[in-house]
């Protein structure tokens, strides 16, 4: 367990006391599920109710069986005298472990179902509030065209969405229990009992099964996990660029004794989104093992064991953290919308370049001719702009100057064109399809 990350109530639910007590909540369900049967008579059960292990005296037996079930079982049976002999009757270890992993999994899901929400409520709020915040549109890292901040956030509340759709498909994937003995025939515990265990669990069964719950439902959720801290990654990736100090647009939450750097007093470090970005890669690296896990040999091996005993607890706890972290990033992010603008018209009109030359085409002009009557324009602007020497209307200003261009449109034309409006009018459109006003 990565033990700096983790969060009180998901810690717990990855407690060794807590897996230990679901593997008693199995095996005291499978109990009653044969005293149902009619095989474990009424005064035994009424005693196999009270059962319980003991965790010292388990570490103890461990030291000579090199078997924590073994261990497990025994600490129990040494306390409940003959009635011990009920205690896993026809079960098999893995009957005991999976079911009861599944439903840690199923309670670290619940924790990490409302993070996501959590933090998808406050993208969208963010998103609401920046609806026409005007910030630079950048592919390549290059200056492209306007567009808004809460379109930008807006894209990451609907990626939010869809991982909600996956993780809540991968939960029901991976919460599903198994009581069908040493290779899954059933043929020593019938499927009643697996039926009834897994309900009283709130968990679903495992229609067929060997002697483990098949791993490519822990690869599902596993990837899921990583996937959605590719998409953290993603995002807080954004915030660091947009942090950057040659943009300084968006600064993730800084506290008023925070320091960023041992050497520079100025330091503003965007220390949080860069740790969201690292955690990814383990996130990824974890749901590679998760992969390999699924091919065991024959009806199971125990390969995956030793790694599950890591990754998941590690997955779900990482994850958590990081949903928490960026909430908190996205609910205190500092945005300078000032700035944006400043940004915005740096390159002095070049962000308008493809509205003119749609304007020139609409005048009837080829496009490559159009297209090249705007580029050698906007090559004069770039020049002027590695010297400094740059005004917000530097490309307006070219193109009037230009014989050929002032052919097909006047400085009052060019003027208009570079009116923001028109790449904002679609931005409620685009609100109103996800759901957002």
């Amino acid at each position: 367990m990565i033990e700096r990350y983790s969060r009180p109530e998901m810690a717990a639910i990855w407690s060794a006391k807590h897996k230990t007590d679901k593997w008693l909540q199995v095996e005291l369900l499978a109990c009653e599920g044969w005293a149902r049967e009619g095989v474990i008579p009424q005064d035994a059960i009424e005693k196999i109710r009270r059962a319980q292990y003991n965790a010292q005296r388990m570490q103890e037996i461990e030291q000579e069986t090199h078997h924590d079930v073994i261990s497990f079982l025994r600490s129990i049976q040494e306390q409940l005298g003959p009635e011990g002999r009920f205690i896993h009757l026809g079960m098999t270890s893995s009957d005991v472990l999976d079911t009861g992993l599944a439903a840690q999994l199923k309670e670290a899901g619940a924790i990490l179902t409302r993070g996501l929400q959590g933090l998808t409520d406050a993208v969208a709020k963010a998103a609401v509030e920046h609806k026409y915040t005007l910030i630079t549109g950048r592919s390549h890292g290059i200056h492209a065209e306007p567009m808004t901040f809460g379109l930008k956030l807006a894209l990451w509340v609907d990626e939010l969405r869809r991982h909600q759709t996956r993780l809540a498909a991968a939960i029901e994937q991976v919460t599903v229990g198994k009581i069908s003995g040493p290779v899954g025939t059933h043929a020593s515990v019938p499927p009643q009992i697996e039926e009834y265990v897994c309900a009283q669990m709130g968990l679903g069964v495992a229609p067929i099964s060997n002697q483990i719950v098949q791993r490519d439902r822990h690869a599902h959720f596993m990837t899921t996990l990583a996937l959605i801290g590719s998409s953290l990654e993603k995002m807080a990736q954004e915030i660091r660029h947009l942090q950057r100090t040659e943009l300084s647009e968006a600064f993730e939450p800084f506290g008023s004794g925070q320091q960023g750097s041992s050497a520079m007093p100025h330091k503003r470090n965007p220390e949080l989104c860069e740790r969201i970005c690292g955690l990814a890669r383990l996130l990824r690296g974890y749901a590679v093992t998760a992969m390999e896990n699924v091919a065991l040999w024959h009806e199971r091996d125990i390969s995956h064991s030793s790694t599950e005993r890591i990754i998941i607890p590690d997955a779900c706890t990482l994850l958590d953290y990081m949903l928490h972290i960026f909430t908190n990033v996205i609910s205190g992010l500092q945005v300078d919308a000032e700035r944006m603008l400043t940004n915005l018209n740096m390159t002095g009109g070049l962000v308008f370049s493809q509205r003119i030359l749609l304007a020139l085409i609409d005048k009837g002009v080829g496009r490559q001719e159009a297209y090249k009557m705007v580029q050698r324009n906007a090559k004069k602007v770039w020049a002027m702009t590695s010297h400094g020497a740059i005004t917000g209307a530097a490309l307006v200003e070219a193109l009037s100057e230009d014989p050929e261009v002032a052919g097909y449109l006047s400085r009052e034309e060019l003027n208009e064109l570079t009116n923001t409006d028109y790449y904002t009018k679609y931005v409620d459109t685009s609100f109103k399809r996800i759901g957002l006003s």
